[in-house]
């Protein structure tokens, strides 16, 4: 069966009128507001663009008349009339009728029926008929995966039952042990069948528990199997590779220079970083923008790119990257550049800078242009004379919080650089150890440049700090616990070294072991989580546990920032508890802590953190209130009646604000009360340090 050339185009399309159509009828409704026109002039220009990629002239043309009949009330909406109005839905009502006969086409396709014998649809089935655009909620999907870790974090406590299983047939085995032996002494016939006959129940007991135990391992096995293939379905369905936007930027290049008879070559690099599927939609949008003014107001035709000295195809270069805890989205062409004379002179004539008023800056000009209204273009074509193309880029980058930075070089070309904050994505990662308590760290892999093991007497120290050689360079060196949390360390000792790459050159980080590459789905750290500058996420491995991913630049910048000595006595770590039922909450906390300097271990109900207390001495106790079983007032409770607890200085950290709570937590004999929502990791720490000493 022939693949549908229409199936993302049907969907998109849909979407665009649903919007199109409630944005007209609220216009004719209030009658005014000039944004509310930017905003369907926009969504116009973005369905005339997707119908010419998919070849569908008649949407185009028709997408292309609403924007003419929008154009004159660009400024204000006071005057549109209602035969306006009504050619614009008009225009919809046609453009719904094209789209149900795409998804007749498609259908009569998937039925191996001739297109042309399918019957077509009217306006009225369109509207019914017509898939919608199903966006996942990003906020349900990060529930599913919490669900799915924190079962597998259960599952991981089921495991140890199979140590009790074992002790059971070791029970079995005594018991057998303690029937035989008396049963051999005996010489009566009475005895001797009564012992056979214990004998046997006992040896049926030891096969049974030994069944019972082989079908425990293979079923938390296979359940452990089925999470971990949970666990990726649902975070590839949330990530979508960069690679989709560049294919769709290639055809968008193509069609702009072909409608426009120029020669343009679109490179794309970075595509298999891989991003929440909203995220990558919202920037497309944008970068197809950008593209197609690279079309139609950077790159030259032929021959004048000749006469410039220049190849005679233009170039467009795409490329996706990393920078910290950004995502950056470059776009260059290598153009004539943006003819700021241009935008001053239409600046003028649209009263939107006065003659008298001087000139402005490039970055003025360039700021105008990013607000819409402007366009430098001899004619309104289906390219480019609406001046809505870099009005959509800045609006997109609104929307996702980040920036738009602009640079010409005039008669070179113009480069786009769109900043935007990390939220979820995928990447690969060189797993390490920083010190001996085993604790997982990432390091993105493309910042790795070199892997060395160290022997004792090849990292030099000095006053400007510690380094190591490499190609024939001194390349400054810094233990990862020690540019994490400050460890004391030694130069007199061996290390493996990891060369990695950032913005301001490279340095070489020492850790105790590699454990391995891994692809991962790194998340920011939740806002009110301040972090070392080193973090830009954490991942959270099949058990639940955290691992915290490292920016190369913020690496780099300790090994060559920081002032070291040579130290080899390190402090005695405090032993912490932490008691919380939320997987997130209490794997945050331990995170913090221990990237403090201290030690801690986890419980999941008050229950167990009272085991856990009971068996070790910890220097202070961190507690939820609101768990299955006893909450934390009753647990804090139970410590100071218990001799061996009640010196245990306890935290409640609750979302419970109310003051009667609060008063609750200072009557049971809790030594600090901290609101969730109003959580800081500096005041945590501030408030843990004189309490363990």
């Amino acid at each position: 069966m022939a693949q549908d050339p229409y199936r993302y185009f049907r969907p998109e399309a849909r979407n665009l009128l649903d919007q199109f159509a409630q944005g007209i009828l609220e216009l004719e409704k209030t009658g005014s507001g000039a944004g509310a026109v930017q905003r369907l002039l926009r969504l116009a220009h973005t369905l005339k663009g997707a119908a010419r990629v998919v070849r569908q002239s008649a949407i185009a043309e028709r997408a292309h008349a609403i924007e003419d009949a929008l154009a004159p009330f660009r400024d204000g909406a006071d005057g549109i009339s209602r035969d306006t109005i009504d050619a614009i839905l008009a225009h919809l009502d046609a453009i719904s009728s094209d789209i149900a006969t795409l998804v007749a086409a498609a259908d009569a396709t998937a039925s191996d029926v001739p297109a042309a014998e399918a019957p077509a649809a009217t306006p009225a089935a369109a509207a019914a008929d017509m898939p919608r655009v199903i966006r996942t909620d990003m906020a349900d999907m990060d529930a599913v995966l919490d669900g799915v870790t924190e079962t597998h974090a259960r599952l991981n406590q089921l495991r140890r039952g199979a140590a009790a299983i074992e002790q059971i047939a070791h029970l079995a085995d005594l018991l057998r042990a303690q029937v035989l032996a008396p049963a051999a002494a005996s010489l009566g016939e009475r005895a001797g069948g009564a012992a056979i006959r214990a004998t046997g129940i006992a040896d049926d007991l030891r096969r049974k528990i030994a069944s019972l135990a082989d079908n425990f391992d293979a079923g938390v096995a296979q359940l452990d199997r089925e999470l971990r293939q949970l666990r990726d379905a649902a975070e590839a369905l949330r990530l979508v590779a960069a690679e989709n936007v560049l294919m769709a930027l290639k055809r968008t290049a193509r069609d702009s220079a072909r409608a426009l008879g120029r020669n343009v070559n679109l490179a794309g690099t970075g595509g298999d970083i891989r991003l929440d599927a909203d995220v990558l939609g919202t920037v497309q949008s944008a970068l197809i923008q950008i593209v197609r003014n690279a079309v139609a107001h950077g790159i030259e035709t032929a021959p004048e790119r000749i006469a410039a000295g220049k190849p005679p195809t233009g170039s467009i270069a795409v490329a996706v990257s990393r920078r910290g805890s950004k995502i950056v989205f470059e776009c260059r062409d290598d153009g004539r550049g943006i003819d700021l004379a241009a935008v001053r002179k239409v600046a003028v004539e649209r009263g939107l800078k006065r003659a008298e008023d001087g000139d402005l800056t490039a970055a003025e000009l360039v700021r105008m242009l990013l607000h819409g209204g402007i366009s430098t273009s001899a004619s309104i074509t289906d390219v480019a004379g609406r001046g809505v193309g870099l009005d959509v880029v800045r609006e997109a980058l609104e929307q996702l919080g980040g920036e738009v930075n602009v640079h010409i070089d005039p008669g070179c070309g113009t480069t786009f650089e769109l900043v935007i904050p990390r939220s979820v994505t995928s990447i690969s990662v060189l797993m390490v150890e920083a010190g001996h308590d085993g604790a997982a760290i990432a390091l993105p892999l493309d910042g790795v440049r070199r892997i060395a093991r160290l022997a004792e007497g090849e990292i030099a120290q000095a006053a400007a700090g510690a380094s190591i050689l490499h190609d024939g360079e001194a390349v400054p060196f810094i233990p990862l616990a020690a540019a994490l949390d400050g460890t004391p360390w030694s130069a007199r000792r061996a290390f493996t070294a990891i060369v990695v790459a950032g913005a301001t050159g490279l340095a070489a980080i020492g850790v105790e072991r590699l454990a391995g590459t891994a692809q991962i789905v790194i998340r920011p750290l939740p806002e009110h989580v301040h972090a070392s500058p080193l973090v830009v996420g954490a991942s959270l491995d099949g058990e639940g546990n955290p691992q915290l991913v490292l920016d190369p630049d913020a690496l780099v910048a300790a090994a060559t920032g920081v002032r070291r000595s040579a130290v080899t006595v390190a402090p005695a770590r405090r032993q912490l508890l932490v008691v919380d039922d939320s997987l997130t909450t209490r794997m945050l906390e331990k995170s913090i802590l221990e990237s403090a300097g201290y030690d801690v271990e986890v419980a999941s109900s008050g229950e167990e953190g009272l085991d856990l207390a009971r068996r070790k001495p910890f220097a202070l106790i961190l507690c939820d209130v609101e768990m299955p079983g006893i909450d934390g007032f009753t647990f804090i409770e139970r410590m100071r009646a218990d001799v061996s607890l009640r010196d245990t200085p306890a935290i409640l950290v609750t979302s419970r604000a109310a003051p009667e709570d609060r008063q609750r937590g200072r009557e049971v004999g809790a030594h600090g009360y901290i609101i969730k929502s109003e959580f800081n990791q500096a005041e945590l720490l501030d408030m843990i340090r004189p309490m363990v000493g």
